[in-house]
């Protein structure tokens, strides 16, 4: 009887933990075929820029706009791999019926910051996107000097006098000061599911040997 209780509370506790392991194992089932349909419509043809994008029905879509950029932008501090501190411009573009809407035309380095960004005529590939990036912890941003620490679309659209609506572009046609792309990816979304499946088959692995160390010594010392 000494051997009972720990022993349904060793096996308990085992197929508990084991069992949270399978489940993140499911949920990383899920969430790669959720990352594998959202690839496929970043990489889809693109269409028309919709007259009233919405994010949760036009996030990521791939569109195709015409028009100009009117050299005004703002630049985005980031630290890119192998590169360092870089600015992603946010450039105005005139769309040719009229509308006014963001395009993340990429990165320069901050010493190109200072090349006046030229109006130009332009067809813009890309995906539209709703980057969520700001928090209580980003610093305001820098207006006078057009350095932002994060793209808010709401905030960025009032000071570029544009719609809400970015398109971050896969590519451009008129590259002037030249900024490298930085299209919408899936890098950026989270997946951490089969680590969280490793840690709880490990806690579960524990947690059976020390069952077992226990019934040992409760055995050890009944002999």
């Amino acid at each position: 009887m000494r051997l009972l209780f720990p022993l349904i509370v060793g096996i308990g506790g085992s197929c508990l933990l084991a069992s949270l392991g399978a489940w993140q194992l499911q949920r990383l089932a899920w969430k790669e075929g959720v990352l594998a349909e959202i690839e496929s419509r970043i990489a889809a043809d693109p269409v028309a820029l919709p007259a009233t994008p919405a994010v949760e029905r036009d996030k990521y879509l791939p569109v195709i706009v015409e028009g100009s950029f009117d050299g005004e932008d703002l630049a985005v501090l980031v630290s890119l791999p192998q590169v360092g501190p870089a600015y992603r411009l946010v450039a105005t573009f005139e769309m040719a019926e009229g509308r006014r809407i963001m395009v993340d035309r990429g990165a320069v380095p901050v010493a190109n910051r200072s090349h006046a960004m030229s109006a130009a005529s332009a067809t813009v590939v890309g995906n539209l996107h709703w980057p969520d990036e700001v928090d209580r912890w980003t610093p305001p941003p820098d207006r006078e000097a057009g350095i932002w620490y994060g793209r808010d679309l709401t905030a960025m659209a009032e000071e570029l006098r544009t719609e809400p609506v970015l398109v971050v572009a896969r590519e451009v046609s008129s590259n002037d000061p030249p900024a490298t792309p930085l299209p919408v990816t899936v890098e950026g979304i989270p997946n951490r599911h089969l680590g969280y499946a490793v840690q709880w088959f490990g806690l579960a692995a524990v947690w059976a040997v020390m069952t077992l160390f226990l019934l040992w010594r409760i055995r050890k010392r009944t002999v």
